[in-house]
């Protein structure tokens, strides 16, 4: 049997194991271990073993369960609710101004946690049913709270783009720099999709009753320091990582430990939310390092079988295709996949074939890093199995149907696109960061 016909046996097994439903770790590393074992024999066992000590032996992963407790410790502190409240008054008096001021809100969150999971909790619990309540079109609002959400794994500290550096190779930090500008980008362009339909229909956004309007100049300060509390944590985090005075995993630390102290300040750190924090942290990181390794694992046996090779000659030999044409259609495999995958999975799963493939055909991995994850974005928020989707609804009022849900998403999905054709067209703004600080 030919390397090829293996390969494309492991990738099937794997799938038809994911279709069954079992965890994504353990589909990819049965695959990974049975295949090692069937084709090298007992000597295969020292695949799984030298992907455990390159996990354990990478430094820089220490950064995950800081960041993910340091997102946790927030959230569970009400911190976000405060957030939440200085949108409510600073921008209610805008048509749509509580739907603008939740994708700053879903900006910030990315900046405290760096999942998406995360943002659309938040959201869908505190911003969605204030919107709902003041008379907001709900296939808007869903739409808002969904394309929010999306920001987490852009906006640094990005868990995925860790996951990313770890399995492409790449510093986590110019990775985190590349996403800003994109991030921000396709935020601005939420916010103007929404400024622009709701000042042509004003009923899908109206402003706040002029009696909630009138809060003192002296209250909208003081909420506007709660709000700010946020960016200077991620200002006491990032500064000194990007002016090279801690390292990254230092960096994680100082936010971690900034988490923790703006909590006491507030009188919220509480034992329930001190033992939930770090609970909900153990879980989710434990989660990421058993993927990692079975990522790992499963990548080792594909470059053991020169799959790579195998893939890059049916492409650019066999079927003549430019460079440009093989990754679009590796992102266009993206949107296929992420109707029922998450970004983690789709990343471990295809990453062993387009990451060496992205480097043959001469793009950069900083710049395909970014692309990766807006176009998983994209394709776990499009029907009709889209993975933000059911959870958007396992987490909405009831009032909001899953028909609301695929109704709300299509604009924003639009404006996606156009962030991620920017982005291909002009690599610079990926780009432009990492390089100016790095000097790379």
């Amino acid at each position: 049997m030919s390397h090829e016909m293996i390969a494309l046996m492991m990738f099937s097994l794997m799938m038809l194991l994911m279709v069954t439903g079992q965890r994504v770790f353990a589909a990819i590393g049965a695959v990974a271990a049975f295949s090692a074992l069937a084709l090298w024999g007992t000597g295969g066992s020292d695949i799984p073993f030298s992907a455990a000590m390159k996990l354990m032996s990478w430094y820089p992963l220490l950064t995950l369960p800081m960041f993910i407790f340091m997102g946790y410790v927030l959230s569970e502190s009400r911190i976000a609710d405060d957030l939440y409240q200085m949108f409510h008054v600073w921008m209610g008096p805008v048509p749509g101004g509580l739907a603008i001021g939740t994708i700053a809100l879903m900006v910030l969150v990315s900046a405290m946690n760096g999942l998406s999971v995360a943002g659309m909790a938040i959201g869908a619990t505190i911003a969605l049913p204030e919107l709902l309540r003041r008379g907001y079109d709900k296939k808007m609002v869903t739409g808002v709270v969904q394309a929010g959400s999306s920001l987490g794994i852009l906006v640094p500290p990005s868990v995925v783009l860790v996951l990313y550096a770890m399995i492409a190779r790449q510093p986590v930090g110019q990775l985190w720099l590349a996403g800003v500008m994109p991030g921000l980008v396709m935020a601005a362009l939420f916010i103007v999709y929404i400024a622009i339909r709701c000042r042509l229909q004003p009923s899908l956004g109206p402003v706040l009753p002029k009696a909630e309007r009138q809060v003192s100049l002296a209250e909208k300060l003081r909420l506007l320091r709660a709000g700010l509390l946020p960016i200077v944590i991620f200002a006491v985090m990032m500064v000194p990582f990007v002016n090279g005075w801690t390292s990254l995993v230092e960096s994680s630390a100082l936010g971690a430990i900034a988490a923790l102290i703006a909590a006491f300040l507030k009188r919220r750190l509480t034992l329930p939310v001190f033992e939930n924090s770090v609970r909900q942290t153990l879980g989710i990181s434990c989660m990421f390092m058993w993927i990692i390794l079975a990522a790992l694992g499963f990548g080792a046996v594909f470059d053991g079988l020169g799959a790579v090779k195998a893939i890059d000659h049916l492409f650019t030999d066999q079927l003549g295709l430019n460079p440009w044409m093989i990754l679009i259609l590796m992102q266009l495999s993206f949107l296929i996949m992420g109707t029922f995958l998450d970004d983690t999975a789709m990343l471990v799963i295809v990453a062993p074939l387009y990451v060496p493939l992205v480097q043959h055909l001469g793009f950069d991995l900083i710049w395909y890093g970014v692309l990766y994850t807006i176009t998983t974005q994209v394709a776990y928020m499009t029907p009709p199995f889209g993975y933000n989707l059911f959870l958007m609804r396992a987490m909405a009022p009831p009032e909001i149907s899953l028909r609301d849900i695929y109704g709300s998403i299509w604009p924003f999905v639009s404006v996606m696109i156009l962030a991620l054709v920017l982005v291909m067209l002009f690599p610079q703004m990926a780009l432009w960061l990492p390089e100016s600080v790095y000097g790379k």
